[in-house]
Protein backbone atom coordinates (compact mmCIF):
# COMPACT_ATOMS: atom_id res chain seq x y z
CA UNK A 1 0.00 0.00 0.00
CA UNK A 2 2.84 2.56 1.15
CA UNK A 3 4.55 1.71 -2.19
CA UNK A 4 1.81 2.65 -4.28
CA UNK A 5 0.89 5.77 -2.79
CA UNK A 6 4.57 6.99 -2.81
CA UNK A 7 4.63 6.22 -6.65
CA UNK A 8 1.56 8.06 -7.05
CA UNK A 9 2.63 11.03 -5.10
CA UNK A 10 6.01 11.32 -6.91
CA UNK A 11 3.91 11.23 -10.52
CA UNK A 12 1.81 13.96 -9.49
CA UNK A 13 4.93 16.04 -8.06
CA UNK A 14 6.69 15.37 -11.83
CA UNK A 15 3.78 16.40 -13.01
CA UNK A 16 3.53 19.70 -11.38
CA UNK A 17 7.15 20.20 -12.25
CA UNK A 18 6.04 19.74 -15.97
CA UNK A 19 3.87 22.01 -15.62
CA UNK A 20 5.77 24.66 -14.18
CA UNK A 21 8.68 24.16 -16.01
CA UNK A 22 7.36 24.03 -19.46
CA UNK A 23 4.89 26.55 -18.63
CA UNK A 24 7.92 29.24 -18.37
CA UNK A 25 9.72 27.77 -20.78
CA UNK A 26 7.89 27.11 -23.61
CA UNK A 27 4.05 28.59 -23.36
CA UNK A 28 4.61 31.47 -22.19
CA UNK A 29 6.43 32.57 -25.89
CA UNK A 30 2.94 31.61 -27.41
CA UNK A 31 0.43 32.38 -24.53
CA UNK A 32 0.88 34.48 -21.05
CA UNK A 33 -2.26 33.55 -20.10
CA UNK A 34 -2.19 29.88 -20.85
CA UNK A 35 1.14 29.88 -19.18
CA UNK A 36 -0.21 31.15 -15.82
CA UNK A 37 -3.22 29.13 -16.06
CA UNK A 38 -0.41 26.32 -16.43
CA UNK A 39 1.44 27.40 -13.03
CA UNK A 40 -2.42 27.57 -11.01
CA UNK A 41 -2.66 23.79 -11.64
CA UNK A 42 0.32 23.29 -10.65
CA UNK A 43 0.15 24.72 -7.70
CA UNK A 44 -2.72 22.75 -6.91
CA UNK A 45 -1.28 19.63 -7.15
CA UNK A 46 1.35 19.66 -4.15
CA UNK A 47 -1.41 19.81 -1.27
CA UNK A 48 -3.16 17.07 -2.94
CA UNK A 49 -0.36 14.74 -3.75
CA UNK A 50 -0.05 15.45 0.42
CA UNK A 51 -3.39 14.23 0.86
CA UNK A 52 -3.32 11.13 -1.23
CA UNK A 53 0.18 10.32 0.25
CA UNK A 54 -1.03 10.99 3.71
CA UNK A 55 -4.34 8.91 3.11
CA UNK A 56 -5.03 5.54 5.05
CA UNK A 57 -6.79 2.71 3.10
CA UNK A 58 -9.32 0.86 4.64
CA UNK A 59 -6.62 -1.88 4.63
CA UNK A 60 -4.52 -0.13 7.23
CA UNK A 61 -5.05 -1.07 10.29
CA UNK A 62 -3.47 1.23 12.55
CA UNK A 63 -5.91 2.06 14.58
CA UNK A 64 -5.63 -1.73 15.95
CA UNK A 65 -2.36 -1.48 17.34
CA UNK A 66 -1.90 -1.74 20.72
CA UNK A 67 -0.84 1.88 22.66
CA UNK A 68 0.99 -0.27 25.39
CA UNK A 69 -0.98 0.90 27.98
CA UNK A 70 -2.80 -2.07 29.30
CA UNK A 71 -5.34 -0.08 30.91
CA UNK A 72 -6.46 1.93 27.78
CA UNK A 73 -5.93 -1.03 25.56
CA UNK A 74 -8.40 -2.87 28.14
CA UNK A 75 -10.85 -0.25 27.76
CA UNK A 76 -10.72 0.93 23.88
CA UNK A 77 -11.36 -3.51 23.53
CA UNK A 78 -14.34 -3.32 25.53
CA UNK A 79 -15.39 -0.48 23.40
CA UNK A 80 -14.97 -2.26 20.16
CA UNK A 81 -16.71 -5.26 21.76
CA UNK A 82 -13.65 -7.42 21.25
CA UNK A 83 -12.70 -9.95 23.67
CA UNK A 84 -9.40 -9.38 25.08
CA UNK A 85 -6.14 -11.94 24.60
CA UNK A 86 -4.77 -13.39 27.60
CA UNK A 87 -0.74 -13.09 27.79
Amino acid sequence: MYARRRHVYFWMMGACLVLFVGAWAVVRLFSMPVAVGMCVVAMVIPPVAAMVANRRGPEDRWWDDPSGDPQSDEWWDELDGRKRRDR
